[in-house]
């Protein structure tokens, strides 16, 4: 069952946006950026976890972390509301056959609680080749797509004009070596009426700041306080301001699929 709360029209604080985007100018916006995540694949080595789950995990929690990207549209009712919480709505796929399987699994906060799921709802969704997939009864689920096979440099997915989905529809694909760091292109669509061109890298670089400086401060075993690491948030900042968008000649491919699946 999903909680969400309406919100008003009139008082919204992106209501001309929102109105020029969902009547006039029906369009989404999608951004992709090559991320820096060599701390979560160290520490995904290290601990010995998937690096895939890892990042689905810290790829949800920010999503969850801003009312814009838990955005939903009751078509029925012409009604704006935004769900409590969004859950990953991601993939397996079957080599046998080329074709895949939705997986969904609930966002826990709780970053043991969640891999220990996620995992288990992956090995599950193996055992099958059905599509399955059943977005009627999963309405606040984002869609959460790794490309395994391709290291990209742009991507852009297209829905119907004037569909109004609001769901993030996130892709990332194999990460890649330069310079002795670990680089991932991510993608992120969003619906042009409740997102613009600052929020939509700015969910990008969220994700950034949880993986560049330390993986551990969104992984580390859920204490119910929060454990904020101001020293490595700062890091994060500077090292974002820092960052150059790297050639697109890379020295090396690199894919550890044991790692990431």
């Amino acid at each position: 069952m999903s909680n969400y709360k309406v919100i008003d029209k009139e008082n919204y604080y992106r209501k001309g946006v929102f109105k020029h985007f969902s009547e006039d100018c029906k369009c989404s916006v999608s951004m992709t950026s090559r991320i820096d995540v060599t701390s979560l694949v160290e520490y995904s080595k290290e601990t010995n976890t998937k690096f895939y789950i890892n990042f689905l995990y810290v790829l949800s929690k920010v999503l969850n972390s801003r009312d814009d990207y838990k955005m939903g549209y009751l078509w029925q009712t012409d009604t704006l509301i935004c769900y409590d919480v969004i859950n990953p709505t991601h993939y397996v796929f079957h080599e046998d056959t080329e074709t895949c399987t939705p997986v969904y699994s609930v966002y826990d906060e709780n970053y043991e609680v969640f891999y220990k799921n996620a995992t288990g709802d992956i090995e599950k969704a193996k055992q099958t080749r059905e599509y399955g997939l059943d977005a009627e009864n999963h309405p606040n689920w984002f869609d959460a797509s790794y490309i395994s096979w391709l290291s990209y440099d742009s991507l852009n997915i297209e829905l119907p004009d004037g569909y109004l989905y609001f769901s993030p529809i996130i892709n990332w694909g194999k990460y890649r070596e330069e310079n002795g760091r670990l680089l991932m292109p991510v993608t992120v669509r969003l619906n042009h009426a409740i997102a613009d061109g600052y929020l939509a890298p700015a969910g990008i670089e969220n994700v950034c700041v949880a993986v560049i400086p330390d993986a551990g401060y969104y992984l580390a075993p859920y204490t119910g306080q929060p454990t904020p690491d101001y020293a490595a948030i700062r890091a994060a900042d500077q090292t974002l301001a820092n960052w150059k968008d790297p050639p697109k000649d890379f020295d090396r491919i690199v894919y550890d699929k044991e790692t990431l699946m």
